[in-house]
């Protein structure tokens, strides 16, 4: 059987087999729910439409999905985030459908993303909220009213799909699986943080330590990012318009100030916040000469690129690969990463699998959970079920090698009281 695909190169498969077993030694968890899946095959005759980063971790995830007995159809989130050798070893090797090419330029990608809709799927998993955003645009009434529920992975992604609850444009049910706790706590957290900063010294090569480190937004992946940083040895400032947690990076131990006080001072600049020019002309102009710039968030909008280009009196593309060195009217040179894209995936390989094994078991089990439960959910994003959620913290204690304490009756009689008010 010919199986519809759009990769670079099937000479890749084998590389990309080695790779996804390698990331599957990390992913226990989902392991355990694909042996599970191959045997109950609790995902029968569903098709699923998945727009992910195309990475090993995320290979299985989608032959978990498989397992599971769904058809499935992959295509990229991200232009610059595909592992072509995985996308290979998917096609040739996993017998799933996948449409992702690294470095993409923008038709080809929502091609893909069309390819994906092309054969009517029943759930779709998103990050970014691409896929969900097109059903909406172009779809809205034919192949949107086929959904059962989508899966959203990502803060920006849930961003966009809360605006269109909140404007009661919401065609399907949505499940947020970046709001539950095995998610955000771990994979913003700790992934974001530790693929963010290996991304940073692999295009570079330069020395953190001593240096000053600014992180533009302080959610799960700011923090994250602030720590790591922290830990190199770099002195940490962080930016904010959130009061709260401005407040919080302050007592966690951070110097907090505006851009325009950081732009001055700063060696190394990560935005992380989700948000349009969060770092603009005005900011650039400011910065040290081989300043290091570059962002974390979904989408490349969180730095104003376009007006950087304006406003340069030279750009050098490539000055090691995806570093543009931007020259500016002083003669200071600014250096901009992954073209603004998400340093993490673009110039590494994203977030370890131990991490992305809690993500990515919550993608399963919710489908696994939409299915059992078909139509009984209303148009709005809705949390992932906390017994889920627990489910994935007490596997992943397992597989850890690590026991807990378990409440007796009387300490559960005792909170109970509490919880009744007597």
């Amino acid at each position: 059987m010919v199986i519809p695909n759009d990769i670079k190169d099937s000479s890749l498969a084998e590389q990309g087999v080695k790779r996804i077993e390698w990331a599957e030694r990390d992913m226990l968890v989902l392991r355990k729910i694909r042996e599970r899946f191959d045997t109950e095959k609790p995902l029968a005759g569903i098709k699923v439409a998945a727009c992910l980063h195309v990475t090993s971790e995320t290979a299985n995830l989608v032959r978990t999905i498989k397992a599971g007995g769904a058809e499935v159809r992959l295509c990229a989130s991200n232009p610059l985030s595909t592992q072509d050798d995985v996308a290979a070893a998917l096609v040739h090797n996993y017998g799933i459908s996948t449409f992702a090419i690294r470095s993409e330029d923008t038709d080809t990608y929502y091609n893909h993303i069309e390819s994906c809709l092309e054969f009517d799927p029943s759930i779709t998993h998103d990050d970014g909220a691409d896929l969900v955003t097109t059903l909406h645009q172009k779809y809205a009434d034919t192949k949107a009213k086929n959904i059962w529920a989508s899966m959203e992975e990502t803060t920006t992604g849930v961003i966009r799909l809360k605006a269109l609850e909140k404007d009661g444009r919401l065609l399907f049910p949505v499940f947020s699986i970046n709001d539950a706790k095995t998610k955000h706590l771990f994979d913003n957290r700790y992934g974001t943080g530790q693929s963010s900063i290996d991304g940073i010294i692999r295009a570079t090569n330069r020395l953190l330590a001593g240096s000053i480190f600014v992180v533009a937004g302080y959610g799960w992946c700011g923090r994250g990012v602030a720590k790591r940083a922290k830990g190199m040895g770099a002195q940490v400032s962080v930016t904010e318009v959130n009061p709260v947690k401005a407040l919080e990076a302050r007592m966690d131990g951070f110097e907090v100030m505006t851009m325009f006080e950081a732009a001055k001072i700063g060696d190394f600049f990560i935005t992380a916040t989700g948000d349009i020019n969060v770092i603009r002309v005005e900011h650039f102009e400011l910065m040290k000469d081989g300043v290091i710039v570059c962002n974390t968030g979904h989408f490349n909008v969180e730095l104003d690129i376009s007006g950087l280009e304006k406003t340069a009196i030279e750009i050098k593309r490539d000055s090691r690969p995806l570093v543009d060195q931007y020259i500016m009217p002083t003669g200071k040179s600014v250096f901009v990463l992954a073209q603004g894209r998400l340093v993490n995936l673009a110039m590494a390989e994203g977030h370890p699998a131990a991490v992305m094994d809690m993500s990515f078991a919550l993608q399963a089990l919710t489908a696994e959970f939409v299915v059992k439960k078909k139509g009984d959910f209303l148009h709005k994003v809705h949390n992932v079920p906390e017994s889920i959620d627990k489910w994935v913290a007490e596997i992943k204690l397992e597989t850890m090698g690590v026991t807990i304490d378990i409440l007796t009756d009387e300490q559960r009689e005792y909170l109970a009281s509490w919880t009744l008010g007597t």
